[in-house]
């Protein structure tokens, strides 16, 4: 299996960018991870809202196939704590799944097309992040939760 993380906009803070990239290389001992970042829209001042999040939502969509299993990092959804998030993982990893793929969407959410694609929607906190700080914490969660599946001294219980 595959797990991807898809980001709309690039990350400027490069402190963030180093420790996502650390997460990223050390999930690769696990499973193939992939990050995709979808540029930041171009001439976005005629457009409003629901414009911009269809637009990032078209760009979303173009890179996903039938059988990925999407799961949007979205407010509304459902939280986990560490354990039960590897577990998650671990329960689509025996599915057979090709690809799971996580979302962070643009600076206004998601659009209505991202919404009914999805298969589910998870939440990091109650608390209000920066996109770029979800997409480290996102990384670094994805690595804990494969050295719990693992058993491995990184997250202590």
């Amino acid at each position: 299996m595959t797990i991807k993380l898809v980001c709309v906009g690039k990350t400027d803070k490069r402190e963030l960018e180093k420790l996502i990239n650390i997460y990223s290389e050390r999930l690769q001992h696990y499973i193939k991870f992939e990050l995709e970042v979808i540029p930041d829209l171009k001439k976005t001042k005629n457009l409003d809202e629901n414009q911009q999040k269809t637009k990032e939502g078209d760009l979303i969509l173009s890179g996903t196939q039938n059988s990925d299993f999407m799961v949007l990092l979205d407010e509304n959804g459902k939280q986990y704590d560490s354990v039960a998030f590897s577990e998650y993982i671990q329960k689509r990893m025996n599915t057979g799944l090709k690809r799971l793929i996580f979302v962070i969407g643009g600076p206004y959410g998601f659009s209505d097309a991202i919404y009914t694609r999805a298969n589910g929607k998870i939440s990091l906190s109650k608390m209000t992040f920066s996109h770029q700080m979800v997409r480290l914490f996102a990384t670094e969660q994805l690595y804990r939760a494969f050295t719990i599946l693992k058993n491995e001294p990184y997250h202590h219980r």
